[in-house]
């Protein structure tokens, strides 16, 4: 099903007086039934002070005359009855310049379309722009999904999609180090503001430069030439003689320590010959050099294993151990080494490599030694560093979405370019809206005028009734009018009816003119209460004006079945409490589901709601229609045969509506009903179809009609006589050809909401 269409007031929120936050969204012609004081009045100020207005995409308030007739306008034209402001409306006396004005007003409109396009065009290009902000916040943020929370403590206050995009791109990108600012937010954010010391590295300490090395390499032995050393040189017992001395020395009382037998007396003089002074202080050289060596390599190690007593955390310092490892296994080959020469100082000892480990760890030191320097500098002026960092962590992390920004900005760039385009081409419109306007302002001055207004509401007063004033123009005072009596005078103490019948007659003419002779614009229409006070003869002018003003604005969506000219009225309001007037100018409404809408206020401790009055559809019950909360006892009659299933009441109902159309308003005699039904189109009620002619609609027919005008009352008992086996589709399909018959199809399709 189609919605309801919306004209150029899309919505209305009402929060004023006895309303608190109730929406409406009102179509092209809008009626509003309510008890006084339920809360029409705040409605009518609210569409003509433009409170809670939403306009169609485009409009404004200022490219309508919003009219409105309700008390305060009577109020504010009709204080005083000499006073008049003039209305100007179109004369016919030149059709010539009459026709460049509607060219000049359709070359308007065609500027007025070509201006919605240009701003929906505009709209739609400022919309992109916002959806490629959106798209590149999302695109930032999830490029970044990884590193945000590594610096997280840098980007502090930055932490939505909106502000963290936005910081991107007022920052340079900078190609810095991610690792190295990584272990900066780390330790400037990581709560460790400890100073720490550095790595001590070795002295330029070389085994090389100590006294005894050069003997390593070199075999010792003695240069004694004495018999007994002949001796041992011959037996290649040196080492091994010189061992077992020093080991047994002053311990074997006289004897050899391994044969056991007594040694000569000169044994000891004998043996000291045997190795001479060089020999002697070769010997002693070695033993000083294992003695330093040891010391030294020592100091050493414990000065490398007391750098990792209190370590920065973070520092990896795997390699360093593993140099001084291998540091510590060299000392160990090299003082086994060593401690073989000293024992045997006729063997070569080859001492492992140290020096260049030395050199190794003391690079890796220096290395280390600049990690902590730099953490000892960041602690030590922590508020500026943490500044600088998070500077650095910000221009890292635009070089890391450069290509998101480019893409983002290469967007803005391409659609400003569009923007500017269009400003230009609206403002082109505009001027170009302007010069006509000036055109048709130009040509209004001579074909409107203000005297036709004077004829047609005096005109109107005098077919009324009204014969004690009229108006006239203001002598000497251009475009005003004079409420006058017969003799001339001004008048005065109108009765409340005569002067609200005269001030809707002057808002008539006003909704078909305007106050300037400069441009007639288009008019939304808001008529609150105007029958108030009026006798019967004035309800039923104003209801037909009224009526005349409705199908103008229904020509807008309508443009084949006009009734009326003209398109001018763009939206009406239509408030009132009075039930006569109201169903004066709601006939055959209901039906435009599409373009009409009613609505019943109702107030209940004091707060006012608006109802909307749509059902579903009695003939097409996935649709929803109108309905009018207005009725009078007809028409509730025609509502109840619609919902009605049982035989025995859809028969009362019938012949109820049957009797009082044809009988009370149409005028038929019951006799002549049945005879021009049943008679002169028997054909129709007979099915010729069969072997056998079907009389059974013809039967129900004349039970329907038989009882009608067997008494002069409306309201007959209520009991009928409907012979049994018939059903109540079969009834309401004999009905409606009841009304087909007597040629009254359309009168039956108002009724049922079916017109089309």
């Amino acid at each position: 099903m189609k919605p309801k269409m919306q004209s150029a007031i899309e919505r209305i929120t009402l929060n004023d007086a006895t309303f608190t936050g109730e929406v409406i969204e009102p179509t092209f012609v809008n009626f509003f039934y309510g008890k006084n004081g339920a809360g029409k009045s705040t409605i009518a100020r609210s569409l003509r002070d433009n409170t809670g207005i939403e306009w169609k995409n485009g409009k404004s308030a200022s490219d309508y005359d919003v009219l409105t007739y309700n008390t305060e306008f009577i109020d504010a034209n009709f204080a005083n009855y000499g006073n008049l402001a003039g209305v100007f409306t179109v004369c016919e006396t030149n059709i010539e310049v009459q026709k460049k004005i509607e060219a000049l007003q359709a070359d308007k409109s065609a500027v007025a379309e070509e201006y919605k396009k240009k701003f929906e065009a505009a709209e739609s290009k400022r919309k992109e722009k916002e959806g490629a902000l959106g798209v590149f916040q999302e695109a930032c943020w999830n490029q970044s999904k990884t590193l945000r929370p590594t610096f997280d403590a840098a980007i502090k206050g930055k932490k939505t999609k909106a502000l963290f995009a936005g910081e991107i791109l007022k920052i340079t990108p900078v190609h810095n180090d991610g690792i190295a600012l990584e272990e900066r937010v780390k330790t400037l954010w990581g709560g460790d503001d400890k100073q720490y010391g550095k790595f001590t590295k070795a002295g330029k300490v070389s085994y090389a430069s100590l006294p005894g090395f050069d003997l390593m390499g070199k075999v010792v032995a003695s240069s004694s030439e004495t018999p007994f050393a002949n001796f041992i040189k011959k037996l290649n017992a040196t080492d091994w003689v010189r061992q077992g001395h020093t080991h047994f020395a002053g311990q074997t009382d006289g004897k050899c320590p391994y044969c056991q037998q007594k040694l000569p007396v000169s044994f000891e003089d004998d043996l000291l010959k045997c190795f001479d002074a060089q020999y002697q202080e070769d010997i002693a050289a070695i033993s000083n050099f294992q003695s330093v060596y040891v010391s030294e390599m020592s100091s050493l190690v414990r000065t490398f294993e007391s750098n990792l007593d209190d370590v920065l955390p973070g520092l990896n310092t795997v390699e360093y151990q593993t140099k001084v490892k291998n540091f510590k296994d060299a000392i160990t080959i090299n003082t086994q080494r060593i401690e073989a020469k000293v024992k045997e100082p006729t063997t070569v000892a080859s001492l492992e490599d140290t020096d260049s480990l030395l050199l190794e760890i003391g690079s890796i030191i220096d290395q280390m030694n600049v990690q902590i320097e730099a953490h000892n500098t960041l602690v030590g002026d922590k508020k500026n560093q943490q500044s600088k960092c998070s500077k650095e962590v910000w221009e890292y992390l635009a070089f890391v979405l450069q290509d998101a920004v480019k893409e983002y900005n290469d967007t803005l760039v391409n659609a400003d370019k569009e923007l500017n385009a269009l400003k230009t081409e609206l403002n082109n419109l505009r001027t170009k809206d302007g010069n006509i306007t000036t055109d048709i302002s130009n040509l209004n001055k001579q074909v409107v005028n203000t005297e036709a207004t004077i004829e047609g509401i005096n005109r109107i007063l005098k077919t009324s009734g009204f014969q004690g004033f009229n108006l006239r123009a203001k002598k000497d005072v251009q475009n005003t009018y004079e409420v006058i009596r017969p003799d001339g005078t001004i008048a005065e103490k109108l009765s409340e009816g005569e002067r609200n019948f005269i001030a809707f007659l002057y808002f008539y003419h006003l909704v078909r003119g305007s106050f300037s002779d400069k441009e007639v614009k288009d008019k939304i229409v808001v008529i609150d209460d105007p029958v108030s006070s009026m006798d019967s003869s004035a309800l039923l002018i104003v209801s037909a004006l009224v009526r005349e003003m409705v199908e103008i604005c229904l020509n807008n969506t309508d443009y084949l079945n006009q009734k009326i000219e003209g398109n001018f009225i763009k939206q009406i309001f239509i408030l009132t409490h009075n039930v006569y007037f109201h169903n004066e100018i709601t006939p055959r409404q209901v039906n435009k589901y599409r373009s009409t809408s009613f609505y019943l206020i109702r107030k209940t401790d004091n707060i006012s709601h608006i109802k909307l009055c749509v059902r579903q559809s009695h003939t097409m019950p996935t649709d929803k229609e109108n309905y009018n909360p207005i009725q009078n006892s007809y028409a509730a009659l025609w509502d109840e045969y619609k919902e009605l299933k049982t035989v025995n009441t859809l028969t009362n109902v019938v012949h109820h509506i049957l009797e009082y159309y044809f009988i009370q308003i149409c005028g038929y005699a019951g006799a002549d009903l049945q005879k021009i039904v049943l008679d002169d189109n028997k054909d129709k009620f007979v099915d010729n179809s069969g072997s056998k002619p079907d009389y059974t609609k013809h039967e129900l027919a004349s039970a329907l009609l038989s009882y009608i005008d067997s008494s002069p009352a409306l309201i007959a008992d209520g009991f009928n006589i409907i012979e049994t086996g018939f059903d109540a589709e079969q009834i309401k399909e004999v009905f409606k050809m009841i009304f087909e018959a007597m040629q009254q199809e359309q009168h039956y399709k108002m009724m049922m909401n079916t017109e089309s």
